[in-house]
């Protein structure tokens, strides 16, 4: 009886401890890029034993500008060090929101662009209907094909991607019937899984946000199913989606808080979800969660404010990782606000 009620107590401490998340050290906290542009959206990869870096980067500022770029960047020690390997523009579109994909054995990097023509359009002129996905790519990390435009897309504000298997997938969000209206982000907004074989041609899989859809991060379990993170598009909280192949039905969790440039990623065993998060008082920062038992455990808080979040993450080790995130909290020599790309480390005690 006593070896009976003994082994109880161990197995129940066992499980209290697999419960509770380990500590994370955060150190070297720094900017790693600012060229006096508006930096900003970032993601983060590891391909062929090195780190890639992607933003877009606009001299004219955070709203809707046919200037826009992505820049990617890539680091051969982990990130203490990087170099620009590409940069690239699509005529008369405001090129953001840059993520990247790793998919039969290519690197790749979607961005969703608005249409501006050639100069700088108002809020009130900005149309969904008209956003298409772009896409560039490299085998090596180092020779990069020219933007590509993403059959499939017109009209839908693409962002994350993931794969499984043999197939790629990419949120994708519309108007109801690409209704004729003015602008419409928000309540009425679908948000859609989108399907490729290629990686460049995209056909609707499911909808798993039909009303209030926006960002969305994906991330495949081995057996097929899949976890997301998605924004709401009425600004409420966030919510966690859960499927099953075929992807057809969904499950939702309210997750308690707003999260503003999702990221889900997985660090061993256990799951991060990263964003912008609004405290009262202190206004908006980036922060880093545990996802347990669908509910957010926060770990980290970084330097930040204003305008702020879209973190990328990438494992390093079982016990070392890098973030990354954009800011404007910090100022110039003159004393103008500067939003630019900064880098934290990660470790685990």
């Amino acid at each position: 009886m006593r070896l009976a009620i003994l082994l109880s107590l161990a197995l129940l401490a066992s499980a209290q401890a697999a419960d509770t998340p380990p500590h994370v050290a955060v150190s070297n906290i720094r900017r790693v890029f600012h060229n006096g542009e508006h930096n900003a959206f970032t993601d983060l990869c590891r391909f062929h034993d090195q780190v890639y870096l992607t933003f877009r980067s606009c001299p004219d500022g955070h709203m809707v500008n046919p200037t826009a770029s992505v820049i990617i960047l890539r680091s051969n020690d982990d990130g203490a060090t990087w170099e620009q390997v590409h940069r690239f523009s699509v005529k008369d579109r405001d090129t953001r929101d840059p993520h990247f994909l790793i998919f039969r054995n290519r690197l790749l990097v979607y961005t969703g662009t608005w249409w501006s023509g050639p100069g700088t359009i108002e809020p009130k002129d900005y149309d969904m209907n008209k956003m298409l996905g772009y896409a560039v790519w490299s085998d090596d990390g180092k020779q990069w094909n020219s933007p590509v435009m993403l059959e499939g897309t017109f009209g839908h504000y693409i962002w994350r991607a993931a794969s499984f298997g043999d197939k790629a997938f990419l949120c994708g969000r519309r108007k109801p019937g690409f209704d004729i209206a003015a602008k419409g982000e928000g309540e009425k907004v679908q948000s859609l899984m989108l399907e490729s074989d290629d990686g460049l041609v995209w056909k609707k899989r499911a909808y798993f946000a039909e009303t209030a859809g926006d960002e969305t991060a994906f991330l495949f379990e081995s057996n097929g199913s899949v976890l997301a993170v998605g924004r709401h598009g009425g600004g409420k909280n966030a919510q966690l989606f859960r499927s099953k192949p075929p992807y057809t039905d969904w499950e939702r969790t309210d997750l308690g808080r707003s999260i503003g440039g999702p990221l889900i990623a997985k660090w061993g065993d256990r799951i991060i979800v990263g964003g912008r998060k609004t405290t009262p008082g202190k206004g908006a920062t980036t922060s880093l969660c545990w996802l347990i038992d669908d509910a957010l455990q926060e770990f980290a808080d970084f330097p930040s404010g204003g305008d702020n979040s879209y973190p990328g993450f990438v494992a390093l080790s079982p016990t070392r990782a890098l973030v990354s995130y954009y800011s404007s909290h910090e100022k110039n020599a003159d004393g103008k606000t500067i939003t630019a790309i900064y880098m934290a480390e990660l470790s685990l005690k």
